[in-house]
């Protein structure tokens, strides 16, 4: 006995130990295989991180995991992920574990986790996951059965599921998009019976659209069911089943057969029970939340049927009847009811193709307190011109869905919506913009409409808002709002209203805007910046979390006038102009106000259309106060620094283009352009101004406290942060003064100063030498005093030239007494010979006088040696009066 039972426990022991070795000695030659069978039929590239085979985990199963798997297309969706997930699991019996290459693997169960399969049809038809290797045509059909079974995978399953999967599936032919995410999915039953029962739990979120069309959005669907499977003529039937769509309860019947051409569907659907709760059951969770606890009357039921082919060419036949009577709802929370609701929609297609499909609404009705509200018509034509006829009338107080609906909006609503229109019209005209197709009649409002966002830094309140529709002609009659300080009244037309409602179009028209006071800064964004900025740079902030946008979705053309426009601490008075607007810029023309006690024109434009706002604009502001534009304006205090100190004003024509902040102010560092400047008449304040104290420190003649400037102009230019000034001149006190340079946004500066200075003003070493002249010749006679002006202008460095206007004044003042004495020696030289000689001696000397004056060119030698001769005397007599020079052994000059 002992002996027995050792040998089973050896035997034991030998099998357990195979088990455990069993995975390293097959797992590189399962792995070999499985590769080598995917290359013969598929046309694609599958690649896994990792291969693993265990004979423990679902013994007496072995199962094969490959990890982060792949399968990538290759054209003609060459680089298309096809099939990707975490893991992929097979199971199968051991002994397929013996298989050679030749031989077909059963598996017995699959399973996939965080899967992703991304189906794909092309505009040709052609589909991605038509991935198997086609087999050569010349084989015959016995050949090519033979080879299928002895080759690859049988997946004679009992089970398989997904997990927490997702699927997408486009098919571009048809213009359908179906979405399946958290997808969970399993299924039991034998497939390797003809004719099988699978059980089967699914849940998951859909989104479904054809076209422009969104059927579904984020819907969850739970489907509990049991089929009868028949696998040789793949017809699938319905037998026990519960779907819930939302929480919407529907049960199915019938069966969904696919033929080698087409499919044929017989299904019936319903809701199982007629309690109004289920019409709750499918609206979004968001909207309805808990159900528990609602109080409904009245019914509800949907009752279905579709019958028929579906193929290339037909639909099945459908009749989907919604029905509602006599309802009502109210949550236990809330402090209102939605009563008299009634409900009359069927969706019906009675020949099988699909443009025969509309949709009746017979009537919708409910109502809130006294006011009822009704909407009625019918869809025709979804697949291609889509035929719209619809009819609204009725009262709704907006303030009420939030009292009967547990829903949170993102805004508290308020005001009553009245309307009494009906619209007839066709998606070609829409998408045409053939609104003259559009046939709508009625009238609509809203009054006492409040609206809160976070975008704004208060609420929007419109008192009243009225529009009178006819064909081709929809008027704005009257809009009166007010947010913050600012109050808007508008009219005008509307070409696109019903388009634009649609989300399909910008809003297009032509309004009049009327405001008596417009503050920009009420339409900024009230979420705080991340960026801190200095004062002197707030109009370089670039805060991504703050800011003005143009509204994307205005096509218009606004003409607008103010009595009263604000923006942070500049005003604005009667302002008037014209704006168009359209993706996302503001085209400005003839725009006319008074600012800061002048008047300023301008046309140019905006855009928020990319990520940083930019702007070109040509302004003309005439007589405006100096320091006023100098403290409020960042623009100007730029442009010229030094305005600080002026108390007048000024023209100035700016030609600008560059970025803007998000609050639309100029981000100085882009700014590129001309401008021409001009000071009509200003008074100047030296203490504001350090550059003005120090050149009337330095420059004792200037009395800077009572300088005033009139009529002074330069021209500028701009490129990226720094500003170049042009020489200009102008006159202070008699004193002529040209002066041009440049500085940047860091006030830098580079300037260079000449003044024409009276030579009396440069100090007693001057003042000696202007004595030697004539009084009149010294009173009248200027020099050019050279300043250059670096540093900054609140630190400025001032670098006088005195040295050279001092050398410039004393070779002119010498020059002048050298040609006034030598007209002085001239003449007492003719005195002297005309007292000794007589005439003819006197008029010898002369002619000598004319001769050192004026030398001949052409002379004989002798002459030249009698002129030399006559020369050297009158020299000495000139020597003597330009200052008693004599001439040493060495012949050098000597002097004083």
């Amino acid at each position: 006995m002992k002996k027995i039972i050792k040998i089973i426990g050896i035997a034991l022991l030998a099998c357990l130990l195979l088990l455990l070795a069993s995975p390293f000695l097959f797992k590189g030659s399962l792995e070999k295989l499985l590769m080598e069978n995917i290359n013969k039929n598929l046309n694609a590239t599958v690649a896994w991180e990792d291969f693993d085979l265990s004979l423990m985990r679902n013994f007496p199963k072995a199962t094969l995991v490959l990890k982060n798997f792949s399968i990538v297309n290759k054209a003609p969706f060459d680089g298309d992920t096809l099939a990707s997930g975490k893991q992929l699991q097979l199971e199968m019996g051991l002994k397929q574990l013996l298989k050679g290459a030749e031989d077909a693997i059963q598996i017995d169960a699959l399973s996939l986790d965080e899967a992703f399969i991304n189906i794909q049809v092309n505009e040709a038809g052609k589909a991605n996951y038509d991935i198997s290797i086609k087999k050569p045509e010349d084989l015959n059909t016995k050949n090519q059965e033979a080879l299928e079974e002895s080759a690859g995978f049988v997946f004679d399953l009992t089970h398989y599921e997904l997990t927490n999967s997702r699927v997408n599936y486009h098919d571009q032919s048809t213009n359908n998009y179906l979405s399946i995410s958290q997808l969970n999915h399993e299924g039991t039953g034998d497939f390797s019976l003809a004719t099988l029962q699978l059980d089967t739990q699914t849940t998951a979120i859909i989104t479904y659209k054809t076209g422009d069309t969104e059927y579904f959005s984020n819907t969850a669907l739970t489907l509990d069911a049991l089929f009868d499977l028949d696998l040789e003529n793949q017809k699938y039937s319905f037998l026990e089943n519960q779907g819930k769509v939302n929480n919407l309860p529907l049960n199915f019947n019938g069966f969904v057969q696919i033929n080698e051409k087409n499919t044929n569907l017989d299904l019936t659907f319903k809701t199982p029970s007629s309690d109004f709760k289920n019409f709750l059951a499918v609206l979004p969770k968001e909207y309805v939340k808990n159900l528990d606890g609602v109080t409904t009357t009245g019914n509800f039921s949907i009752d279905g049927q579709l019958k028929g082919i579906v193929d290339d060419t037909k639909i099945p036949t459908m009749d989907i009847k919604v029905r509602s009577k006599n309802a009502s709802f109210k949550y236990e929370s809330l402090p209102k009811a939605v009563e008299n609701i009634a409900i009359n929609v069927d969706l019906i297609n009675t020949t099988g193709l699909a443009t025969d499909t509309y949709l009746n609404i017979g009537g919708v009705t409910f109502k809130i307190d006294d006011e009822i509200f009704t909407a009625s018509g019918n869809l025709k034509n979804f697949t291609q011109n889509m035929l719209v006829n619809l009819a609204l009338n009725g009262t709704l107080d907006l303030a009420n869905i939030e009292k009967v609906l547990p829903i949170d909006l993102d805004q508290d609503l308020t005001g009553i919506f009245k309307a009494n229109v009906t619209t007839n019209f066709d998606m070609n005209a829409i998408d045409k913009e053939e609104y003259q197709n559009i046939k709508t009649n009625g009238t609509a409002s809203i009054t006492n409409f409040n609206y809160s966002d976070e975008a704004f830094q208060n609420p929007i309140t419109i008192r009243n808002a009225a529009i009178r529709m006819s064909p081709g002609n929809i008027q704005l009659e009257d809009m009166n709002a007010m947010t913050g300080e600012t109050d808007i009244n508008a009219k005008g037309n509307i070409q696109n209203l019903i388009p634009w409602m649609m989300a399909k179009q910008d809003l297009k028209g032509h309004f009049t805007v009327t405001s008596d006071t417009f503050n920009v800064n009420d339409f900024m964004s009230s979420e705080p910046s991340n960026t801190k900025t200095s004062e002197d740079d707030k109009s370089l902030s670039t805060s991504e979390d703050s800011g003005i946008k143009i509204p994307d979705f205005l096509d218009a053309t606004i003409d607008f006038t103010a009595k009263k426009v604000r923006y942070d601490d500049i005003t604005l008075s009667n302002t008037k102009g014209t704006v168009s607007i359209k993706n996302e810029i503001a085209n400005l023309t003839n725009v006319t106000s008074n600012i800061l006690g002048g008047d300023i024109a301008l046309q140019g434009n905006v855009s928020t259309k990319e990520a940083t706002p930019t702007f070109a604009m040509e302004l003309d502001l005439s007589k405006i106060d100096i320091n006023q534009s100098f403290e409020k304006l960042p623009l100007l205090k730029f442009l010229a620094p030094i305005a600080k100190a002026l108390q007048g004003t000024m023209d100035t024509k700016l030609n600008l283009s560059g970025n803007l902040s998000k609050e639309l102010t100029p981000d100085l560092t882009t700014l590129g352009g001309t401008a021409f400047a001009q000071v009509v008449t200003a008074k100047v304040d030296a203490s504001q101004a350090p550059l003005l104290s120090q050149l009337g420190q330095q420059l004792s003649f200037l009395n800077v406290d009572q300088l005033s400037l009139q009529n002074v102009g330069t021209n500028l230019t701009f490129n990226q942060g720094t500003i170049v000034v042009a020489p200009f001149d102008f006159e202070v006190e008699g004193v002529a003064i040209t002066a041009g340079g440049s500085h940047g946004i860091n006030q830098n500066m580079n300037y260079d100063i000449k003044m024409d200075v009276p030579a009396r003003y440069l100090g007693s070493e001057v003042t000696s030498l202007l004595s030697k002249l004539d009084p009149q010749d010294a009173a009248t006679m200027t020099v050019g005093l050279p300043i250059g002006l670096t540093g900054t202008f609140s630190n400025p460095k001032i670098k006088l030239n005195t040295q050279a206007a001092l050398t410039d004044i004393s070779n002119r003042i010498l020059e002048k007494q050298k040609k006034a004495l030598i007209n002085e020696g001239a003449d007492a030289i003719k005195d002297i010979i005309n007292d000794t000689t007589g005439d003819d001696i006197g008029g010898t000397a002369g002619s000598i006088l004319d001769g050192i004056l004026k030398p001949k060119e052409d002379t004989n030698a002798s002459d030249n040696n009698t002129q030399k001769e006559t020369t050297d005397a009158v020299k000495d007599i000139l020597g003597g009066l330009f200052g008693n020079k004599k001439k040493d052994s060495t012949g050098i000059k000597k002097g004083n």
